[in-house]
């Protein structure tokens, strides 16, 4: 785990299973109409239970770049949010990428949320490079917490498999 403090905020890195986060939200990389059926995402079903993807159904279709928020579950957190990432080759990647980021940290800051865990949007089935997804996802964060105001103490990216884990340790401390 690699940590850096932005304003008193802590911004943080590590590897293992988002899933099993306690932060009180951890982000969904969901696909427009919130079906929640592969990856991270069925995961998050899968452990959280239906109640999930039954508050999705209700919510419908959400913009690329936007993002929703549903209860968890039988999860630790008490929150999921949905984050819709661009899929590689859609144009904008970048930008649709740090959009679906500060959204997703407005929202929890609506809420009066602590904490949110992230994995890397879009870097799944969604194809956009690993170097890109870290850097944008970082780089957003710790704007975010350098430059709005907010109830959030933790920020943090949990990535699942090392290489992806070395990625974004490579970026935080670049910061």
């Amino acid at each position: 785990m690699v940590e850096r403090v932005v304003k008193g905020k802590i911004l943080r890195v590590l590897q293992g299973d988002i899933t099993e986060r306690d932060t009180e939200a951890i982000v969904n990389p969901a696909n427009n109409y919130l079906r929640h059926e592969g990856g991270v995402a069925g995961a998050i079903v899968r452990k959280g239970g239906a109640i999930i993807q039954e508050e999705s159904n209700k919510i419908g279709y959400v913009e690329t770049g936007k993002a929703a928020i549903t209860s968890a579950g039988t999860l630790k957190a008490k929150y999921v949010i949905h984050a819709v990432g661009p899929r590689w080759g859609e144009g904008e990647e970048r930008e649709k990428l740090s959009s679906a980021v500060s959204n997703s940290l407005k929202l929890a800051t609506q809420y009066n949320l602590r904490s949110i865990s992230f994995p890397a949007i879009s870097a799944g089935i969604f194809g956009v490079p690993k170097e890109i997804v870290s850097e944008v996802l970082l780089h957003t964060a710790y704007k975010f917490l350098k430059e709005e105001e907010t109830t959030l103490e933790v920020v943090e990216f949990c990535l699942f498999d090392e290489d992806t884990y070395q990625k974004f340790v490579k970026v935080l401390e670049s910061l």
